[in-house]
């Protein structure tokens, strides 16, 4: 399949899930679940007041990331992924899910952890930038981003290392580099308010 070369429309993901209500093996693959706890004992803080995570998917991540936060909002732009999240979130009042087309659409609200997982490199240099804004705008003061991207090859507008790139340059104003992990197949960076990272400052 060739590259795409603009970000990549939602038809494309309803396709996959037409076919399969878990196309990528969120509840069953090994590399998922490492990643998973790997993005868990990567936060910061034991414990938030609100977060945000876009491209959910079915709520795997979402279930766990829970446990660590007073609330938490669910974002997707597939609406047979976003009725199975819920079900698997059924038992978590703090837990609700919107659909929404990132970064044309945004939910509203303010939040002290966005993560960014696994989605970045579906869109092309443009809505990276435009992404970095929402960000921007819907951050708490203190606030910590976290992106975490395959890195092998794919036929998606930007590649794991592109993504995280084009984000950490567009988001540089307001965010600044406090984590980074690389393994053979992700890596996982960990972004936190520039004021949080002031000289003298502890995360």
């Amino acid at each position: 399949m060739s590259r795409f070369t603009s970000s990549i429309p939602p038809s494309y993901f309803d396709g996959h899930y037409a076919d399969d209500p878990d196309p990528w093996h969120f509840e069953t693959s090994a590399y998922e679940h490492a990643k998973y706890d790997a993005t868990l004992a990567a936060l910061p803080q034991p414990h938030y007041a609100s977060a945000l995570e876009v491209g959910c998917s079915i709520g795997v991540l979402t279930r766990a990331l829970a446990a660590r936060c007073d609330e938490v909002v669910g974002v997707d732009v597939v609406e047979r992924a976003l009725a199975r999240a819920r079900e698997t979130c059924r038992d978590l009042g703090h837990v609700r899910f919107e659909r929404a087309q990132v970064p044309v659409e945004w939910p509203a609200g303010l939040f002290d952890l966005i993560l960014l997982s696994e989605m970045i490199y579906f869109l092309d240099p443009g809505d990276v930038a435009r992404l970095a804004e929402r960000v921007r705008h819907s951050l708490r003061p203190g606030g910590v981003v976290v992106l975490v991207h395959w890195t092998g090859e794919t036929h998606y507008p930007l590649s794991g290392d592109e993504a995280a790139h084009a984000f950490i340059a567009a988001s540089a104003p307001f965010l600044s580099p406090l984590r980074h992990l690389a393994t053979e197949t992700y890596r996982l960076d960990v972004l936190a308010d520039r004021a949080l990272t002031a000289p003298g400052r502890q995360p």
